[in-house]
């Protein structure tokens, strides 16, 4: 369930209205009808949401005690929604230490409720099957999210959907009418994909065993070039105790946990040939 947060301010501004009475009643009716895991998605970051509100929104969702929580940064990106994430102004967006705050204190009273953190903004109780995907090495990553499923081929259906076949990438036209208009003629609407070479399939494996183990292993797989830009650029990290490094193991530490996005960057060759004043999808904090 995507609950986002309960603030009546927060939710008016984000244009989501849903009432924790909505979300109980729903939750009850779902374990009711034999659902074994239920996840509650909550956003840290997102406009006029202040501490009382993250402390008010946990509280909430510790009553429902669902068996997963994500614990989502808000993606600020007016340029690819346009003006639909409009019911506020950028004054309204807590920054930095003010939003890292609504994180730390989340991150906190989750784990005093014995909910383990098993991913990139994922935590899960110990009965949970994700948790123990995760203690066995057996947690995968797509573009859903994090998954007992690993397989290396999803198909995104809908406009907008992403496919992966693994070894390549295909993005669903991004407009109903365009996208409607092609499925009617019997085709794929298809307007964007990306093949992988063998070096992109080898940092793709490093990304995934970072976000789903918080470790990898660097073999002699890539050449000795990118291994030395990797490393380079894993030296800050390392500097500030986000990872350790030992031989060819690099491994995420519990301090570093929250940056796993920034320590994946190091490995993404594509990234170094971006215009840099070209805005991401999104912010990694």
């Amino acid at each position: 369930f995507g609950i986002q947060d309960y603030s009546e301010t927060v939710q008016k501004a984000i244009h989501r209205i849903q009432t924790f009475e909505q979300v109980n009643a729903i939750h009850q009716k779902s374990k009711a009808i034999g659902y074994e895991s239920i996840s509650h998605d909550l956003v840290y970051g997102l406009p006029k949401q202040t501490l009382e509100d993250v402390k008010d929104t946990v509280e909430k969702t510790l009553l429902l005690k669902p068996d997963r929580i994500s614990l989502y940064s808000y993606a600020h990106v007016p340029w690819i929604k346009g003006n639909g994430q409009r019911g506020y102004d950028e004054s309204d967006l807590p920054q930095n230490e003010e939003k890292r705050a609504l994180y730390e204190y989340a991150k906190a009273r989750l784990e005093a409720e014995n909910y383990l953190e098993i991913g990139m903004d994922h935590f899960a109780l110990p009965h949970d099957p994700l948790y123990k995907a995760f203690q066995q090495k057996n947690l995968h990553r797509n573009f859903m999210g994090y998954t007992l499923q690993n397989t290396k081929l999803m198909i995104g259906l809908g406009m907008s959907a992403i496919s992966d076949s693994w070894f390549g990438f295909a993005q669903n036209d991004k407009s109903v009418e365009s996208y409607m208009e092609t499925i009617e003629k019997g085709e794929l609407a298809i307007f964007r994909g990306h093949v992988l070479d063998q070096t992109d399939l080898i940092i793709r494996q490093h990304i995934l065993d970072l976000m789903c183990h918080f470790e990898t292993l660097l073999e002699d797989q890539l050449s000795a070039t990118i291994q030395h830009d990797i490393l380079q650029q894993l030296a800050e990290p390392l500097k500030d105790e986000l990872i350790t490094i030992e031989g060819r193991k690099i491994t995420v530490t519990p301090k570093g946990i929250p940056f796993v996005r920034n320590i994946c960057m190091a490995f993404d060759q594509d990234l170094k040939t971006l215009d840099q004043s070209t805005p991401l999808f999104s912010k990694t904090i």
